[in-house]
């Protein structure tokens, strides 16, 4: 059971006083809560826990700290009586203030609030929908932390597969979010780290390597050289795919977010989306071709080159992602189209652009300059990416031995 008593903290403030504080005392660990009073060591009572009659404001001061330690201990017993006792630092939350969250859906509920204020929609709508998939697989209104145990944890895990019919990729996002906010839920003292159900000989949370397929350099060709309607919907959907492709597999986000004023000096100046990384690139002469096909809709230097993010409230982060969302999904269904019409047998969407450059950049490029190239902020993750193109190490071995 945690304790509650009232302290003099040897901190002193610059009068030479010092702080009057609620110690909360929970498994051998302290926190404490301002009182915002101070006074001198000497009108101190520390075997009574009272301020000495030789102060002049004693009874008061007296009266408006027993006052407190009432107000913790009332906290104390309801957090006991609800089974939320799980830390000092949960007990000093809930007195400081009554507000703060102490189980997962409070938690959660607040995580989802702070993506939205932060603009993060993308992730908010991701994070959100696997929140609510935990919950409706829980089957009650709320859980704390320390009762999300391994076994349950697997048994969500199951849930996902069988129920859901979630890729072994969508369930591993869902246990990074869990993860994330359990990792929260430390920090801010709702949950004692001895009930940490991740980590080595517990809830191994690993991404799933995934088949990274690109096209060829004789489908691109195909690709590039195929007879579309000049400013038809499926030409522009090409358009945006080799421009994401001919900026080394610049995401397509990125390419809908491009306007003139970023093109100077025969140069793109740009920042992307994802990491706010800032770089510069040539203008290829392939892209140059491209963009001379827009300038008549130039309205201004300040306009979008694509029209799909025209009409957006650009104040409105969740509106320009949203525009975003809706393109993505007409492009990949142009370039489905593309792909039966130029008979290349394999899944084109606007990803695959990025895909396209690593595959046929394969190591012809340093790592070092690939990874300035895709922005990587760790060359690790460049390698790890760029594997997925090169095939000739594994090829020779191969051959080596069957022929």
């Amino acid at each position: 059971m945690a304790s509650v008593k009232v302290v003099l903290r040897k901190k002193k403030n610059k009068e030479g006083n010092f702080p009057l504080v609620i110690r909360i005392t929970h498994n051998r660990k302290a926190s404490f809560v301002y009182t915002g009073q101070y006074i001198s060591e000497q009108h101190w009572d520390e075997l009574n826990q009272k301020v000495k009659k030789s102060h002049p404001n004693s009874t008061r001061l007296n009266n408006y700290l027993v006052k407190k330690v009432a107000e913790a201990n009332n906290k104390l017993i309801e957090l006991a009586t609800e089974n939320k006792i799980v830390s000092a630092k949960t007990v000093q939350k809930k007195i400081k203030n009554q507000d703060s969250p102490t189980s997962f859906c409070e938690l959660s509920s607040q995580y989802l609030q702070n993506l939205e204020q932060s603009g993060k929609y993308s992730t908010l709508k991701s994070d959100k929908s696997r929140i609510d998939n935990f919950k409706n697989f829980l089957k009650t209104d709320d859980i704390y932390f320390q009762d999300i145990t391994e076994m349950l944890i697997k048994k969500f895990q199951a849930y996902l597969k069988s129920k859901l019919n979630n890729s072994d990729r969508s369930i591993v996002n869902h246990l990074i979010v869990l993860r994330s906010l359990y990792n929260l839920a430390i920090r801010e003292g709702i949950v004692d780290s001895k009930y940490y159900p991740f980590g080595k000989g517990k809830i191994n949370v690993k991404i799933p390597q995934s088949i990274k397929i690109g096209l060829n350099k004789e489908e691109l060709l195909t690709l590039e050289a195929l007879e579309l309607p000049i400013h038809s919907p499926i030409w522009n959907a090409r358009n945006v795919w080799l421009v994401s492709f001919y900026f080394a597999g610049m995401r397509v986000s990125d390419v809908l977010r491009l306007k003139w004023s970023d093109f100077q000096d025969n140069r793109l100046h740009y920042s992307m989306g994802k990491n706010k990384k800032v770089g510069t690139l040539k203008i290829p002469e392939k892209v140059a071709n491209i963009l001379n096909f827009y300038l008549k809709d130039k309205q201004s230097d300040t306009d979008f080159i694509f029209a799909e993010l025209k009409q957006a409230n650009l104040k409105d982060l969740e509106d320009v992602n949203r525009k975003i969302g809706t393109a993505v999904k007409k492009f990949n269904k142009y370039m489905k189209q593309i792909s039966e019409k130029a008979k290349i047998n394999k899944k084109i969407t606007m990803h695959i652009a990025r895909h396209t450059f690593g595959n046929i950049s394969g190591d012809k490029i340093p790592i070092q300059m690939l990874q300035r190239l895709y922005r990587h902020s760790s060359v690790t993750t460049t390698i790890g990416y760029q594997s997925n193109f090169i095939y000739k190490d594994t090829d020779d071995a191969l051959d080596s031995v069957i022929n």
